[in-house]
């Protein structure tokens, strides 16, 4: 059996950064407060809490003061900013400068619809940590939409900008922005330009995983996808497997994997979201390897 890690799989450059911030911090003081989870994956958050850093959330922001706080990659709303200044807290700044970038864009089109009597829509989850930060430069007038069902929040004889949470489904995208046009033109006959601004905001470095990892999927028997449960991105990518190939199975680590699942003859792919580390997926190689080694893989 042979068994292998996608080279494209593991941390995007927004999370190896803020992890990076948050070890180096760490190593001169015995305690960093980290704003929610740094990355969306039990593992990682445990492994880093044995260092020091804990994880607090906006209430508990709102308690503390004099101190040092990580800003996690998926940003902050500008709440968390004067929070920070009332507090005399030092921001350890970690946001990803591609959702930077997507919080300024969003507050522009905010500020010009706000004149037009227009719409802000963000697809994406709600409640997602990354969507808190972008509906935040709307003052929480954006309209996030993820199923067709939240469709109905729009009101589609209003100029509508929509935006894409950056790690979310590029075809989930252009599906969504289809039925929006499609909708748009059901209530006013047609679709002008100045009723409808579809902005593609997907992480290139997080929308081309999904090209790589259908071939990945395809050029083995069977896939292994470690992903934290509360991951968006590792939901969606390892939908991308399944679509491949049958014998996909997602894990949150190599206590969840299955000798069931696996020939003595089998090419073995293990990948992961942009939110899990190398060293969780060379655990889950490895303890795979382990199991052949030891015979316990005979069928």
């Amino acid at each position: 059996m042979q068994v292998t890690i996608d080279k494209n799989s593991g941390y995007c450059f927004g999370v190896e950064f803020a992890i990076k911030m948050a070890e180096d911090e760490m190593e001169g003081a015995d305690t960093l407060y980290c704003l929610g989870d740094i990355v969306h994956n039990d593992m990682e958050v445990n492994r880093l809490s044995q260092k020091g850093l804990v994880v607090i959330d906006r209430e508990q922001l709102k308690e503390i003061s004099d101190c040092k706080v990580l800003i996690r990659a998926h940003g902050e709303p500008p709440e968390t900013y004067r929070t920070a200044i009332e507090n005399n807290i030092e921001l350890i700044d970690a946001s990803c400068p591609v959702v930077l970038k997507l919080q300024h864009r969003v507050k522009n089109a905010y500020d010009k619809m706000a004149k037009e009597n227009g719409q802000i829509v963000i697809y994406g989850k709600k409640g997602h940590a990354e969507v808190i930060g972008l509906t935040g430069q709307t003052r929480e007038n954006a309209i996030v939409v993820m199923e067709e069902h939240d469709l109905e929040k729009i009101d589609y004889n209003r100029p509508i900008t929509l935006f894409s949470q950056t790690t979310k489904s590029t075809k989930g995208f252009y599906d969504l922005k289809e039925k929006i046009s499609q909708r748009i033109e059901k209530a006013k006959g047609a679709v002008e330009e100045v009723d409808f601004n579809a902005n593609d905001s997907i992480c290139r470095q997080v929308s081309n995983r999904e090209p790589q990892l259908r071939k990945f999927a395809q050029d083995n028997d069977v896939i292994i996808f470690v992903s934290g449960k509360k991951s968006s991105n590792g939901k969606a990518l390892y939908h991308v497997c399944k679509e491949q190939n049958e014998r996909s199975y997602f894990v949150e680590n190599e206590s969840e994997i299955n000798k069931e699942w696996f020939k003595c003859d089998d090419k073995v792919g293990v990948c992961g979201a942009t939110s899990t580390p190398m060293w969780l997926m060379e655990q889950v190689m490895n303890h795979v390897q382990n199991w052949e080694k030891e015979g316990l893989i005979t069928a």
